[in-house]
């Protein structure tokens, strides 16, 4: 995903955890995934119609329907968004946004050397 694409709004974001848990899915599985009360058909094609738009799903002609998928991965759009959660919230300072939660008792200290374990972990495997 584009460093500078645009946050998806909450509806939009929800549609894409049901596409990237079920991977490809037609406008009726989507909606029938959603809790209830469940949106209208027309309603959630929209919405993937803007994602479509978005470059953020991509779909295939099956028949008279179309069958979406997403053409963003769950963790680049994860990654992305906690960039700009962390810039917008903590001036790009992970260690401030650490302390933040640290300091509100989010996070114990258990949990930051846990995190600190990971993150040497992973510098071991590059």
């Amino acid at each position: 995903m584009k460093a500078n694409y645009k946050p998806l709004t909450k509806a939009e974001e929800e549609i894409m955890q049901i596409l990237w848990r079920l991977e490809k899915a037609f406008i009726k599985q989507i909606v029938d995934e959603m809790p209830e009360p469940k949106p209208h058909y027309n309603t959630v094609s929209t919405i993937v119609k803007i994602l479509a738009d978005k470059g953020i799903v991509g779909s295939e002609p099956l028949g008279n329907a179309h069958r979406y998928y997403p053409l963003v991965q769950k963790d680049d759009y994860s990654r992305n968004t906690m960039k700009q959660f962390v810039s917008k919230y903590f001036e790009g300072s992970y260690s401030a946004m650490f302390s933040f939660f640290a300091k509100d008792n989010d996070i114990s200290v258990k949990e930051l050397e846990d995190i600190v374990k990971q993150l040497k972990n992973e510098e071991t495997k590059k």
